[in-house]
């Protein structure tokens, strides 16, 4: 494998972090220009990733070192088809989501929104640092970086719920953090290196029961950003926060980066081979599909909407970590793509929620009733990303669902199978009375006559998200070669390059 080096993946970390500074300079006398600067920074940001592409589908990996820090470990960032896949989705995000977030911040005329913008770009360079990074001290930086910047977006309304939800969300990250470090200490004690390799580079060094306790501490320390069950309540929790900070959670930055960290330690750390071997890849299955099923049920009991969106990405986390579990081509391949499927389908969801908020100030799935006359753009986008997510043809979720199934064939593992059966009726179960009540049943007492759709700013990228949710269930390679990166990063984890 060719290795290039250039700085490219550098300054695409760094546009947001110079942004941030813009940002927070420009304050709240300019707002035209403060929220300019967001916009331009994430347009930037998308370009410069997006022309690394070619490179990387040709099997190069791009390389930049910012200094050796001891033997084996560095300051390093290096672009292979897995961390650009991340790359691309979250900087694609990203433009939508500061487009929307102009008009919901201003449409509530929010407060402190210079620290909005200003925090919201520091988790972009968190994020797009993470997707880059190519060693675990790398990555754990900018895992913290994201951690602290997300901190006040979710406490950022400043009430008591708010700051309770903030702390709880601190609280649970950092405890996992600390698992990392300890994880990452043992690990570079075992080999002298913290480089990522494809396929791993832990096999071979340690006793058994030695590995298979790494491997439970570092699932768990980046299982609590990644929300798995039992580890998953400052989630549900930080719903508090405005909705563009929870799309950001959901779709874009934090839990995707906390999935991200999991698959880096299963496929690059520990790798199929030793997982295989010490029998860590059914029990890892196991895991997640407990907390598919449960995350499920409870997305069924909740009816504030963002808490069900939250139940629901937690479910769809695990689908994600489940099809890496499998080790096997297809499951590997549909669990990677599933990060972008879903990353636009549940960014949609959230940014529906948002628009009935800042029309209606309506944040329960009960007081919806015949909203989607009134809302019908928004309203059918939110139809089209929930059957989606369901796995409905033909929308991007389809193609997902389809892979992690023949996965679970290539493993031999039918019971998987059923457990992604059993999901997708759970999806259809809670998301299905949202669209039947907005469509088909009449408001009570009037209670939405004379509304209307959004503002321009937010429901422009409702529609787009929607828009290509559809087409990458038609086209997996429309955007940005999404299905190609995820297929390659599969092979190479599988030695098949």
């Amino acid at each position: 494998m060719e290795t290039i080096f250039s700085i490219r993946p550098f300054l695409a970390v760094s546009v947001s972090a110079t942004a941030a500074m813009l940002i927070l300079f420009t304050g709240e006398r300019r707002r035209n220009l403060r929220e300019g600067w967001t916009l331009i920074a994430s347009l930037v940001k998308f370009s410069i990733v997006v022309s690394m592409i070619p490179a990387v589908l040709k099997g190069k990996v791009i390389e930049w070192t910012l200094i050796e820090l001891f033997p084996g470990v560095s300051l390093q960032f290096r672009v292979d088809a897995f961390g650009l896949f991340f790359a691309t989705l979250a900087s694609c995000l990203w433009i939508a989501t500061s487009a929307y977030s102009i008009g919901y911040m201003r449409g509530l005329q929010a407060r402190a929104q210079t620290r909005f913008f200003f925090c919201f770009a520091l988790a972009l360079h968190g994020a797009l640092g993470i997707a880059f990074s190519g060693n675990l001290l790398t990555l754990f930086i900018f895992y913290e970086i994201l951690t602290v910047s997300t901190f006040p977006l979710v406490a950022h309304k400043e009430t008591s719920e708010a700051i309770s939800g903030g702390r709880k969300y601190l609280a649970y990250l950092l405890t996992g953090a600390a698992l990392i470090i300890f994880s990452m200490g043992l690990t570079y004690i075992l080999t002298g290196t913290l480089d990522f390799k494809a396929g791993g580079f832990l096999e071979g060094h340690g006793s058994d029961n030695l590995l298979r306790l790494l491997f439970a501490s570092f699932i768990l320390g980046f299982g609590t950003k990644a929300a798995l069950m039992p580890i998953h309540e400052w989630l549900p929790t930080a719903m508090v926060a405005p909705t563009p900070v929870s799309a950001l959670l959901h779709a874009v930055a934090v839990v995707k980066a906390g999935v991200f960290c999991v698959l880096r330690v299963v496929l690059y750390v520990f790798g199929p081979g030793l997982l295989s071997g010490l029998d860590l890849w059914i029990i890892l299955a196991y895991f997640a599909s407990f907390t598919i099923l449960l995350s499920g049920m409870f997305a069924l009991a909740q009816d504030n909407l963002k808490r069900r969106l939250a139940f629901s990405t937690i479910n769809n986390l695990a689908i994600i970590i489940l099809g890496a579990a499998l080790l096997s081509q297809s499951g590997i391949t549909g669990g990677i793509f599933h990060i972008a499927a879903h990353g636009f389908m549940k960014i949609t969801l959230f940014f529906v929620a948002g628009a009935i908020y800042v029309k209606t100030h309506k944040e329960n799935v009960s007081e919806l009733d015949g909203i989607g006359k009134s809302m019908p753009v928004t309203m059918a986008s939110f139809a089209v990303a929930s059957l989606g997510i369901a796995g409905i043809p033909p929308m991007a979720g389809f193609i997902t669902k389809w892979y992690l199934c023949l996965g679970s064939l290539e493993a031999n593992e039918i019971v998987f199978l059923f457990v992604l059966l059993a999901s997708a009726l759970l999806d259809i179960a809670y998301f299905a009375p949202i669209i039947y009540h907005s469509f088909f049943k009449k408001s009570p007492e009037q209670t939405h006559s004379g509304l209307s759709e959004a503002s321009l700013w937010m429901v422009i990228p409702i529609a787009v998200c929607a828009m290509v949710s559809i087409i990458l269930g038609i086209f997996p390679n429309g955007f940005f070669h999404f299905f190609e990166i995820a297929t390659l990063a599969a092979k190479s984890v599988l030695g098949m390059n």
